[in-house]
């Protein structure tokens, strides 16, 4: 790999991580949650990453396979490695406990300082405010867990394709921000500080760097038609089940379900677009 196509691929990796970030900067800004608007962009998310997977990066995936192991084995290790990517991301979700999940729902308005509200709807935890704080912290670290595989899938896109790489960057960055949310609420819940909070949601989207670092050190060596044709089948089932499992049933908890749906088509839309132009 060139120099300039690392670097490229790192920033990306490096922007769609830390637009947690742009989670926590909403709850220095905002007292409220446009819900709406975030549905729509989790919907939109959603829909570059459904597009892109089964447009772009399954049929990338096949041309890879069937042109190194044959047509039949090809075919078969295209499938076979979508579903890997999808077991992959199934099995992070289940180690991560689920009160602790960072695509649970949770707005700025119900940030309100634990020491301040004793019933507050977010700052339900009886006792010890270190107890919120602590509940921030398995929050982060969740998101973290979540991000990992998020950077290895920017990384390798966009290291084998400029607009590739940023579509997918653009679609994880916009999906990172409820998530910077998730993180910075319970912290600010248990000390107050909206700035400390802000830093905490930013620092925990530098997993996804991490991970594209690590995918460059340990699979840059190996990397044949053969592997990076099992990566992209992967990597398009973890996007696939992100969307389903995470993106549309979190962008309806924000809002509408009809926001979520024309999110979803106007970012299918869009990519499809921008995909044709720049190709």
């Amino acid at each position: 790999m060139q120099a300039d196509q690392f670097a490229f691929a790192m920033i990306l990796s490096l922007f769609a991580g830390l637009s947690t970030g742009i989670g926590g900067l909403f709850l220095l800004l905002f007292k409220k949650t446009n819900a709406k608007l975030i549905s729509i962009a989790l919907g939109f998310s959603a829909g570059v990453m459904i597009y892109i997977s089964f447009v772009e990066m399954l049929p990338e995936a096949r041309n890879y396979l069937v042109e190194s192991m044959g047509a039949e084995r090809g075919e078969w290790w295209t499938l076979i490695s979508f579903f890997i990517g999808i077991f992959i991301i199934l099995i992070i979700d289940k180690f991560v406990p689920e009160s602790f999940n960072p695509h649970e729902v949770k707005k700025m308005e119900d940030a309100e300082p634990f020491q301040k509200v004793e019933n507050a709807n977010w700052c339900n935890i009886r006792g010890d405010s270190q107890k919120v704080i602590r509940a921030g912290m398995l929050t982060a670290l969740a998101v973290t867990i979540h991000n990992f595989p998020e950077g290895i899938a920017t990384f390798i896109a966009a290291s084998s394709d400029f607009s590739l790489g940023i579509a997918i960057a653009i679609a994880v960055a916009i999906h990172n921000i409820p998530e910077g949310i998730a993180v910075a609420v319970p912290v600010y819940c248990g000390t107050g500080s909206k700035k400390r909070a802000f830093a905490i949601s930013l620092l925990s989207g530098l997993s996804e760097p991490f991970g594209a670092l690590l995918a460059f050190l340990i699979l840059g060596p190996f990397i044949n038609d053969m592997v990076l044709g099992m990566i992209f089948a992967a990597v398009a089932g973890i996007m696939v089940f992100i969307s389903l499992d995470e993106l549309l049933p979190t962008a309806r908890e924000f809002g509408e379900h009809h926001s979520s749906i024309a999110g979803l088509i106007v970012g299918m839309l869009i990519i499809g677009i921008g995909l044709l132009l720049v190709s």
